[in-house]
């Protein structure tokens, strides 16, 4: 049986059978932050602990993605506070988020990285938009202020690249299309039927949100970039996927 409140832990090991979803209900949740989580144990308890804290009715969702090292261990220790949703084996983060989403009662949804390069504390700003009715979709900009230092060159070129195909093909003017920081209105994001296994998450919404009429909104947010070394997982390597999903996603149907 599937879990459906907060503070259920569940071992998910057919992770492609999904529940029909919660819908969010008056007096919920005003945001549930799905964290995608794959051998984080030096940073996942800090991440949860300062989500948790934020001054939000926060429903949090732990995807736990087929980790090895203490990452579960210390998941168990908030069994109380947190739905914990268990992959045997690694799925990928587009599959992680799909996986979760049915279970998301919160009236927006943002993805948290299960890492620190982005800080919890301003996901209160990016959902305000959607929950005063002003926005469906927000993107948290890691460039308002120019190309943060830190990023390797081969992923600011990228990210800049991605960024001008959006404009090209979508004629919406956005300047981080690869942000972590993208929060939606839940029925919203439900409406896309999304297909991404891994990191074309990042630009199949973003298609899908604008083929849906949408226009998206971006606020500056702090970047402090991680380096391969320190477990960051997403290479300049995987842009032709983002590329081609952005194509794709262009001219098919959903």
């Amino acid at each position: 049986m599937h879990p459906v409140a907060m503070g259920m832990s569940y071992a998910m090991t057919h992770p492609t059978e999904y529940p029909l979803p919660n819908m969010p209900q008056l007096g919920g949740p005003e945001v549930t932050v799905l964290v995608p989580a794959l051998n984080e144990e030096h940073t996942i308890a800090e991440v949860v602990d300062r989500v948790l804290a934020l001054p939000l009715k926060v429903e949090v969702i732990v995807i736990d993605d087929g980790s090895t090292d203490n990452t579960t261990a210390i998941l168990a220790a908030y069994k109380d506070r947190v739905t914990v949703l268990r992959n045997e084996k690694p799925t990928g983060k587009g599959s992680a988020i799909r996986q979760a989403l049915p279970f998301a009662t919160g009236a927006t949804v943002i993805v948290q990285d299960a890492d620190l390069e982005y800080s919890p504390e301003e996901i209160p700003k990016l959902i305000r938009p959607i929950l005063d009715g002003k926005a469906k979709v927000v993107y948290g900009t890691r460039f308002a202020q120019g190309l943060p230092s830190g990023m390797a060159l081969p992923n600011k070129l990228v990210n800049v690249l991605l960024a001008w195909s959006v404009r090209l093909l979508f004629m919406q003017r956005i300047t981080d299309e690869a942000t972590c920081y993208k929060a939606f209105d839940t029925e919203f994001i439900r409406r896309m039927n999304l297909t991404c296994r891994r990191f074309e998450f990042c630009p199949e919404v973003t298609a899908k949100s604008i083929r849906l009429g949408e226009k998206i909104l971006e606020m500056p947010i702090s970047y402090v970039p991680r380096s391969k070394e320190a477990g960051k997982k997403i290479r300049w390597t995987d842009a032709p996927d983002a590329f081609w999903t952005l194509a794709k996603h262009r001219f098919s149907k959903f």
